[in-house]
């Protein structure tokens, strides 16, 4: 018999958390391997059925857990993952292209890259360490990556390992940092065109 209930604790760092009975008693201690591979992470608050066993200590734990609504990514969500790769290479093309008419110098295009790499590979640690039960990674060390310049290595990450794509809340942030990113290149960008305008004028 399955069960309907809400997840009411959530730790996603370590991968489990804590399911409250309507009828009340004991919490249900949910892990994050007794959802389906295809299954979104929870954040907390999700409605969930599950079908309850016990453990060789006698406690209870939540098995073959499944979120209410959430379905099996389809081919359409599958094909929207497109837009952010491509967002991704237009990004490093354009600004490969900044330094080749020398409108911003080789070293920021170093950065992007350098960035890019390194996000890719912290997102890549994070997703094994799910998998396998291990410690996780930050997310505000994720933000941190995409903040410095390795948003678009970040973009990669999230649509070829299909990690933290998912997650409203993460995601959220994720795209403030490219924001904060974005704003902070235009305003380089800026002081570049002004000191090239000022040498066509003769300026000081």
């Amino acid at each position: 018999m399955r069960d309907q209930c809400k997840i009411t604790t959530w730790k996603d760092d370590q991968g489990f958390g804590f399911i409250t009975p309507k009828g009340g008693g004991p919490q249900v201690f949910v892990h994050i391997k007794s959802f389906s591979r295809w299954a979104r992470r929870p954040e907390g608050g999700e409605i969930v059925t599950y079908e309850l066993a016990t453990n060789d200590k006698g406690r209870t734990r939540a098995e073959n857990t499944a979120i209410v609504g959430d379905r099996a990514p389809s081919r359409k969500s599958s094909k929207s993952g497109i837009v952010p790769l491509m967002l991704a290479f237009l990004f490093l093309g354009f600004i490969a292209s900044a330094v080749f008419f020398h409108k911003l110098p080789l070293l920021i295009l170093g950065i992007y890259l350098g960035a890019s790499c390194v996000a890719f590979l912290a997102y890549w640690i994070d997703k094994s360490a799910a998998q396998n039960d291990r410690w996780r990674t930050q997310e505000s060390t994720l933000y941190i990556f995409g903040l410095i310049g390795g948003w678009p290595g970040a973009l990669f990450a999230q649509c070829l390992l299909c990690h933290k794509s998912r997650k409203q809340s993460f995601q959220a942030t994720f795209w403030t940092t490219v924001g904060v990113n974005c704003c902070a290149l235009a305003w380089m960008l800026s002081l570049t065109g002004t000191h090239v305008l000022r040498s066509i004028l003769g300026a000081p």
